[in-house]
């Protein structure tokens, strides 16, 4: 039997990593982030694919970084989309919550779900056939793929080579540490060989960097705080991202309109909004995170800024 081809596309923030399956019905995991639209369209064109000949989209969750080129392919070639169907009720629904782009200040053009997935279905390619797995934590509705046959397992933002996707303790509850510590002993039942995370390299290890994902989460357990961190972190390096930085003057207020900043300041670290902007800069630029450069915080992870135009645009689900 022919196997299909897999091609990993590592991609820099803000865009998450894509995979595309070669086989008779071709299938695209993740879009990127939406500035980078056309270049998605460019990277399936180069693989020698016609995007209008895509089979289907498969989203492994709903937040901007996985779904950005979702709008314009879909618009553009008609292609298709899936996703598990709590999170495709909220997108088709046009719920203000639907990828949590209001709490994060991530802006995300409309798309619909097609097909709508839950745990145990079955994708076909062709040659092979994609089993869902939904593996919630990092979003209620995150799901992984996983193909026996090669052993190939396509997780999200479920865990990465060295690290666990951040949980959003607001939007996905506060038991999103114990939801992401059974997803994973879940995925540690596997015979896994290949292993695709949605940020970073290839997991080279995929026994290692399951094992390094539970250590973290049963840390987590035994000090919540730490997860809040790791959450404030992220979410504000990725704003410095898609922002290209932001001016030292205007981080204040930036932050105080910000729900992820009101509730974690509030709610994980008790204090005031203004007492935390203090306490969460001098913790990104200690733990290396951003730097101030010419009166500018900016992100220290490699990325590629968003052109200003496109996030100027700021679509939110809540003007769909």
């Amino acid at each position: 039997m022919k196997h299909p081809k897999i091609i990993f596309y590592e991609r820099k923030f803000p865009s998450a990593n894509m995979i595309l399956i070669k086989d008779q019905f071709p299938i695209l995991v993740d879009t990127g982030f939406g500035s980078e639209a056309k270049e998605t369209e460019q990277i399936i064109k180069d693989a020698g694919i016609s995007p209008e000949r895509l089979h289907l989209i498969v989203n492994t969750h709903y937040h901007s970084d996985h779904v950005g080129g979702n709008s314009h392919l879909q618009r553009k070639f008609g292609v298709k989309i899936a996703a598990h169907k709590w999170e495709a009720h909220l997108i088709n629904t046009r719920d203000t919550e639907a990828c949590s782009a209001g709490w994060l200040d991530q802006p995300v053009e409309p798309y619909e779900v097609d097909l709508q997935l839950s745990d145990n279905d079955e994708i076909r390619t062709g040659n092979r056939s994609f089993k869902v797995l939904h593996t919630p934590g990092h979003t209620l509705g995150h799901i992984s793929l996983y193909e026996p046959e090669e052993e190939v397992f396509i997780c999200g933002d479920l865990f990465h080579s060295n690290d666990v996707g951040w949980l959003n303790i607001f939007r996905e509850g506060v038991s999103s540490i114990q939801r992401s510590l059974e997803s994973v002993e879940r995925v540690a039942k596997l015979n896994i060989r290949q292993a695709y995370s949605g940020h970073g390299p290839q997991i080279k290890d995929p026994i290692h960097s399951i094992n390094t994902a539970r250590r973290r989460l049963e840390k987590w357990l035994k000090d919540p705080e730490k997860v809040s961190w790791h959450a404030c972190k992220r979410i504000f390096a990725f704003t410095l991202m898609m922002k290209n930085g932001l001016q030292k003057g205007e981080v204040d207020n930036y932050l105080l309109n910000c729900g992820w900043f009101q509730d974690f300041a509030r709610y994980s670290f008790k204090l005031q909004a203004e007492e935390f902007i203090p306490v969460l800069i001098d913790e990104m630029i200690r733990s290396g995170a951003a730097s101030w450069h010419n009166n500018y915080l900016i992100a220290t992870a490699p990325y590629t800024a968003p052109q200003k135009k496109w996030i100027d645009k700021n679509s939110k689900p809540k003007d769909w």
